[in-house]
């Protein structure tokens, strides 16, 4: 038996796609193979070539990313106090791509989706929710044509026992014009502020992962301390 393994992680560059307000990454050579052995001096003895390096100026919210708590609660600890444990579990694939773009998933549509593909959720489950939106990433409508969470289906999953959860658009919400639209602001990550959830954000190939459940996923967030978010290099585990 073999295992394949899914990159479910954005691409991070200069030119993404980034959430509004979010500036992209601004990556740039920092010093060059050989500027690097002439400025430690090694050039003169003919190691002319040694080792390259960037900077990377990078907002914690760029890319596939996991939310803290720190990004709603001023006092929670940031992405390193999130629980390893959390973040290496059984995945569950929910897709709601026919949802209507701007739309927010009902918890009877998450119960609709599990009764659809025959399964029951188990406590610490990953559950990754499916718009579409990845399909077109490096696109203009990746910032407006997906559906997203509501308040109600985001505790529905926290009762059931669910700490992670992840999706393949620039939020867990709705997009911000049918925030505005409905005057309902960021209902779904404001849960964060009363009840310890996590969920991953511009996630990507769910078309790729071959069954809705029966495979792992792997999401560890790089350790920074007291940011609000944290990137992640999201893979599902198939055991074929």
């Amino acid at each position: 038996m073999g295992v394949k393994l899914i990159d479910l992680s954005m691409p991070v560059h200069n030119e993404m796609m980034t959430f509004p307000r979010v500036p992209p990454p601004k990556i740039e050579m920092h010093e060059s193979w050989e500027e690097f052995a002439e400025r430690i001096g090694a050039a003169q003895y003919g190691a002319t070539w040694l080792t390259a390096s960037y900077r990377l100026e990078l907002n914690d919210h760029v890319g596939t990313h996991i939310d803290a708590r720190k990004h709603l609660v001023a006092e929670a600890p940031g992405p390193e106090g999130i629980p390893l444990e959390y973040c290496y579990a059984d995945g569950v694939l929910l897709d709601f791509r026919h949802k209507e773009k701007g739309s927010g998933i009902t918890a009877a549509e998450i119960r609709e989706a599990l009764d659809k593909i025959g399964y029951r959720l188990k406590p610490l489950d990953i559950v990754l929710i499916w718009t579409g939106a990845g399909a077109y990433q490096n696109e203009q409508r990746y910032l407006t044509d997906h559906c997203g969470m509501t308040r109600e289906a985001t505790l529905w999953l926290i009762d059931q026992g669910i700490k992670v959860m992840g999706i393949d658009a620039i939020t867990f919400d709705p997009p911000v014009w049918a925030m505005f639209e409905r005057k309902q602001f960021w209902e779904a990550h404001l849960v964060m502020r009363e009840r310890e959830y996590y969920h991953i954000e511009n996630m990507t190939n769910f078309d790729q992962i071959p069954r809705p459940y029966g495979f792992k996923v792997a999401a560890f967030p790089i350790k920074w301390v007291g940011t609000t978010a944290a990137p992640v290099r999201a893979v599902a585990i198939v055991e074929e």
